[in-house]
């Protein structure tokens, strides 16, 4: 196959992929007998010329000849589709079942791996099912109760379910593509094998997570909902039980850590053990929320609204001198919602949510500022500590019903009584309350936010404007790293012990999460033979 690279095509154009690829090799449309977008983005750095920008995979006739013709274009080349990774099982003997914990991205990927390969793993995962954990959390966000088990954070499909969906990553690795394709099969939509920002919205997710977890029992695997590891069991440095919410306890020598970025009871039992961890650098601020139109109007100018556009997103970054951190947008969800996602009672923390159509009339993102061992020490929980502080800061100053604190950007910046004067209606359930923001973050951060809200203005005129910023924002990352050797992926000082995914500190969303728990599970099989009971 011949794989063509930087086909630009302007949005109004006419003309289909086999008449573009084939004026692209100078063939005839009649010699071309399959096309299949390998990548899809939008260029939309020239508002007057807005391109897509196409990598397409071509069958076609005489393909040696074409490609000789195009032998110094380099944007025309062989295409090898990648195979999937290949996997050589050990020798070591595998007495018990392989236990994950968490049913996140992580837990997931890492299950169905061991499943798909006859290891019948076992998921241990705190929260319930997805369908039942989406009437808890929309009760909650109605006012309700939070349950501290069953909420935007624990539960089947991790933190991941309640948010965009995103499905980027800086990462390369090969499995990507099996991942994906996966998902496909699942019931994500085909676009995640090639849009350049691909997503899955949260009510297409749940579908997946669900689908994907009958994949796991259907393939021998089992797992247990409402079930919290509470302890585990080490002798002469090695993993030999784990203890259970439910007071069983099952012997284990081989566990998959996938806990998410929110386990923090989790964290003080690894602690207590004396499981080798170390705080890590992250970030906090708060939610900024603007209209969609407005998103899209700095974006795309006058094609604003263009059925052949995608709800415009954007990313921002600032660097500030005076304090000598960084502050940027995260997780960005075109056309979304911002939604109440403590797990923890007491406290109030946000994030970011969308649909798959992402048809919300706002859209908002995190806006947040780097903070480290200067602000909270070098304990290694410190981090951890760090961030409910302020989430129990943000529950107070929203009056103590998980209202959140909130303020336009204009008071912010201004320095004027708090207000809520915007054109729309936030989108934070249950609601939203005047706070100055400067009484619920560190100085530093809410210095370092006012001049990077003053250097994007000067940037995209209006940012600062017609906008609500809300907080707060702190789950952006895992407090602590579990450490683990690069080689074989265990702990560093409890044998048995396989830490993956955003909870251990070694991914940063969903596809990374999923990656790293395949990965993970191929190394277990690389060392442990299949069950004889398999």
């Amino acid at each position: 196959m011949i794989k063509i690279t930087n086909l630009r095509v302007g949005i109004e154009s006419k003309q289909d992929l086999v008449g573009l690829a084939a004026r692209r090799l100078g063939i005839s449309p009649a010699m071309i007998k399959s096309v299949q977008i390998i990548k899809k983005s939008i260029d939309a750095r020239k508002k007057n010329n807005i391109c897509l920008v196409y990598a397409l995979a071509v069958e076609a006739e005489q393909a040696d000849r074409v490609l000789a013709k195009h032998a110094k274009d380099k944007d025309i080349a062989v295409f090898d589709m990648a195979e999937p990774q290949a996997v050589s099982y050990g020798q070591d003997a595998m007495h018990q079942r392989p236990i994950v914990v968490g049913a996140g991205p992580a837990g997931l990927l890492a299950a169905y791996m061991l499943a798909k390969h006859g290891y019948r793993p076992l998921v241990l995962e705190r929260g319930k099912s997805v369908q039942a954990r989406s009437i808890d959390v929309e009760a909650f966000w109605a006012g309700g109760q939070l349950d501290p088990e069953s909420n935007v954070q624990f539960g089947e499909g991790g933190a991941g379910t309640f948010s965009d969906g995103k499905l980027t990553t800086r990462i390369t690795d090969p499995a990507m593509r099996e991942i994906l394709e996966l998902l496909v099969e699942c019931g994500a939509p085909t676009e995640i094998l090639y849009k350049q920002k691909p997503h899955v919205g949260t009510d297409v997710l749940k579908t997946v997570v669900s689908n994907l977890s009958e994949k796991i029992r259907a393939l021998g695997g089992a797992i247990l909902f409402e079930t919290r590891l509470d302890d585990i069991v080490i002798e002469q440095g090695a993993l030999r039980a784990v203890c259970l919410s439910s007071g069983q306890r099952l012997e284990c020598s081989c566990m998959i850590m996938a806990v998410g970025h929110s386990a923090r009871d989790t964290y003080k039992m690894l602690r207590a053990h004396g499981v080798a961890m170390q705080n890590k650098n992250l970030a906090i601020g708060v939610r900024i929320e603007h209209t969609q139109d407005f998103i899209n109007r700095m974006q795309y100018g006058e094609l604003a609204g263009s059925p052949l556009l995608d709800v415009a997103d954007y990313a921002v970054t600032f660097q500030d001198k005076q304090s000598a951190r960084g502050a940027y947008s995260f997780c960005m969800c075109p056309g979304g919602m911002v939604v109440a996602s403590s797990s923890v009672a007491g406290c109030v923390v946000t994030n970011g949510m969308s649909l798959y159509k992402r048809d919300n009339y706002l859209a908002n993102s995190a806006l947040v500022v780097t903070v480290d061992e200067r602000d909270f020490g070098s304990e290694v929980l410190a981090a951890m500590d760090f961030q409910e502080r302020y989430e129990r800061a943000a529950f107070v100053a929203g009056g103590g019903d998980y209202y959140a604190p909130a303020q336009s950007v204009h008071s912010f910046l201004c320095g004027s009584e708090p207000d809520l004067a915007v054109s729309f209606q936030s989108s934070y359930r249950p609601g939203v309350r005047a706070c100055d923001l400067r009484q619920v973050l560190p100085r530093t951060v809410t210095d370092t936010l006012q001049r990077a809200l003053n250097y994007f203005e000067q940037r995209m005129p209006g940012f600062a404007q017609d906008a609500l910023l809300i907080g707060v924002e702190t789950r952006t990352s895992a407090p602590v790293r579990i450490a683990r050797d690069t080689d074989n992926r265990q702990s560093t000082n409890v044998q048995g012990i396989y830490p993956a995914g955003e909870g251990a500190g070694y991914a940063g969303g969903i596809i990374s999460a999923a990656v790293d728990g395949y990965n993970s599970a191929v190394v277990i099989m690389n060392r442990f033979g299949r069950r004889s009971d398999s």
